[in-house]
């Protein structure tokens, strides 16, 4: 057991969330949730000294992911409050697993319960899922990866989510990396020249990814020499199985679209390097975490 008054002493794995983030969500998420009068049910109910005794516990198994978000949603009402962690984001937990135990003032706990349970459940549901895509692909080399369909504002805890469950994170935004889509070819006039005008303006540390949907486009892409990935889209296992084959290792091979955990095994044999999935945040049920009081 680990007594905290960090959200920092929380983090896992390997931080990839920095502070500022967590505290500037929580300040929106809080102020979101008590607008202009605070809190007025507990306010009306709860003496002000009255202390209390609370516990989050997981009401489901899974992969843990969000914590820190919570201890920084009851810190921010109650800077003093007393946090005992029984459990790290990307651990795996049992049914009734107590994740923390938070003793303070009442109004401070009830008031900041339903923002901190939303962070961990949502963020939870998403490393679950991953860590069902992740087990999926055991003894392969296939890393599974987030795209950018995630909910506007959270998107850095969402993907922080995603590494919590095992998995590695897609671009952030539009400005990590070049990824040319079938829209940009069209644009462009063809495989040949998008790639050469964007290889021209690209720094030597920007990747260039491509998206082809079949083997033609994937031989031209090849013929340049100008692509660092390809994206294969939509393309089924027989298909995937030719492309690794064809490419022999000359680019790097990432998968989307249709990307399911029933299907990842069978992609994860054809010997692709990647592949993506939305579903992963935009489609990850929410983990059932409650917090039971003990006053």
């Amino acid at each position: 057991m680990t007594t905290t008054t960090s959200p920092v002493s929380l983090m896992f794995p390997d931080g990839f969330l920095a502070q500022p983030t967590i505290a500037e969500t929580v300040r929106h998420a809080l102020a979101e949730d008590l607008g202009r009068a605070g809190d007025i049910t507990s306010i009306a109910t709860i003496p002000e000294t009255t202390p209390a005794r609370a516990i989050m516990v997981a009401r489901q198994p899974g992969v843990i992911a969000g914590l820190p978000l919570a201890v920084e949603t009851f810190q921010q009402l109650a800077p003093d409050i007393k946090i005992e962690a029984h459990a790290r984001d990307g651990a795996p937990v049992v049914q009734g697993k107590s994740l923390l135990t938070i003793t303070g003032p009442a109004r401070a706990v009830l008031s900041a319960e339903r923002v901190a349970l939303n962070f961990v459940g949502r963020l939870s549901g998403i490393a679950t899922l991953t860590a069902s895509y992740v087990k999926e692909t055991a003894g392969t080399k296939l890393r599974i990866c987030c795209t950018r369909k995630t909910t506007p504002g959270l998107r850095a805890l969402e993907k922080y989510a995603v590494r919590c469950g095992g998995g590695f994170n897609h671009r952030f935004g539009l400005d990590d990396a070049i990824l040319i889509k079938d829209n940009h070819i069209a644009v462009a006039g063809s495989i040949t020249a998008v790639l050469k005008r964007a290889r021209a303006v690209v720094g030597h540390l920007v990747k260039v990814e491509i998206e082809v949907d079949t083997l033609d486009q994937l031989r031209e892409v090849l013929a340049t020499g100008l692509a660092d990935v390809v994206l294969l889209d939509n393309m089924d296992i027989p298909t995937l199985r030719e492309a690794v084959a064809l490419a022999a290792g000359r680019v790097v091979l990432e998968v989307s679209g249709g990307v399911t955990v029933d299907r990842i095994a069978e992609i994860a044999k054809t010997g692709v390097d990647y592949a993506s999935s939305g579903a992963l945040t935009h489609s990850a049920p929410n983990f059932d975490v409650a917090l039971d009081i003990e006053v």
